[in-house]
């Protein structure tokens, strides 16, 4: 039986669940939130808990079992607390502010560069170098920043770029000079 899928997921106050046949739809106070989920997986909804479970031990429904159960949980996280993702932009001139659709970044080219976020996510700029992507979709708010980080990713070099707050660049040696 799989770990995750075998949880049973606690709906909060204030927080609705509609299931119907392979369709879930959860609206909260931060939003609504609606997917189509795997037809094999049986999600049924009693006393305030959403249980998940699947028909067979073949390795396709194992692998569903979790996932399903998965996706429903951070569907009920996102439309009550939402996501957030930040990045840090580092490198000498490198910056980014805020726009109407999204946020405008210089980052090393000879040009801007101008992200548009996605409908559903909300980007906002700190001090010119933090971008912080948040949603109720979890799996729009990792793909805007992903796709902002994608614009100029870290080099090893020096460290420049774009990069997830937290995460570590490993460091390369440059060349040690011109031999005699």
């Amino acid at each position: 039986m799989s770990r995750i899928g075998k949880k049973p997921i606690v709906v909060p106050e204030g927080v609705t669940v509609v299931l119907r046949e392979s369709f879930v739809t959860v609206k909260g106070p931060k939003g609504e939130l609606s997917r189509s989920l795997p037809s094999e997986m049986a999600v049924s909804m009693e006393d305030g808990t959403v249980t998940v479970t699947r028909p067979s031990d073949v390795g396709r429904h194992r692998a569903l079992h979790g996932l399903t159960r998965t996706l429903v949980n951070n569907m009920v996280e996102g439309v009550t607390k939402g996501f957030i993702k930040k990045l840090e932009i580092r490198g000498v001139g490198y910056k980014a502010e805020e726009t109407a659709q999204g946020a405008r970044l210089v980052v090393g080219y000879s040009h801007t560069v101008d992200f548009i976020a996605p409908q559903g996510v909300k980007i906002s700029v700190e001090g010119g170098t933090t971008v912080t992507v948040e949603g109720i979709d979890k799996e729009k708010v990792g793909q805007a920043a992903a796709d902002i980080r994608k614009i100029r990713p870290p080099e090893p070099y020096k460290g420049k770029g774009i990069r997830y707050v937290g995460e570590h660049v490993r460091r390369k040696a440059g060349k040690t000079g011109a031999k005699a």
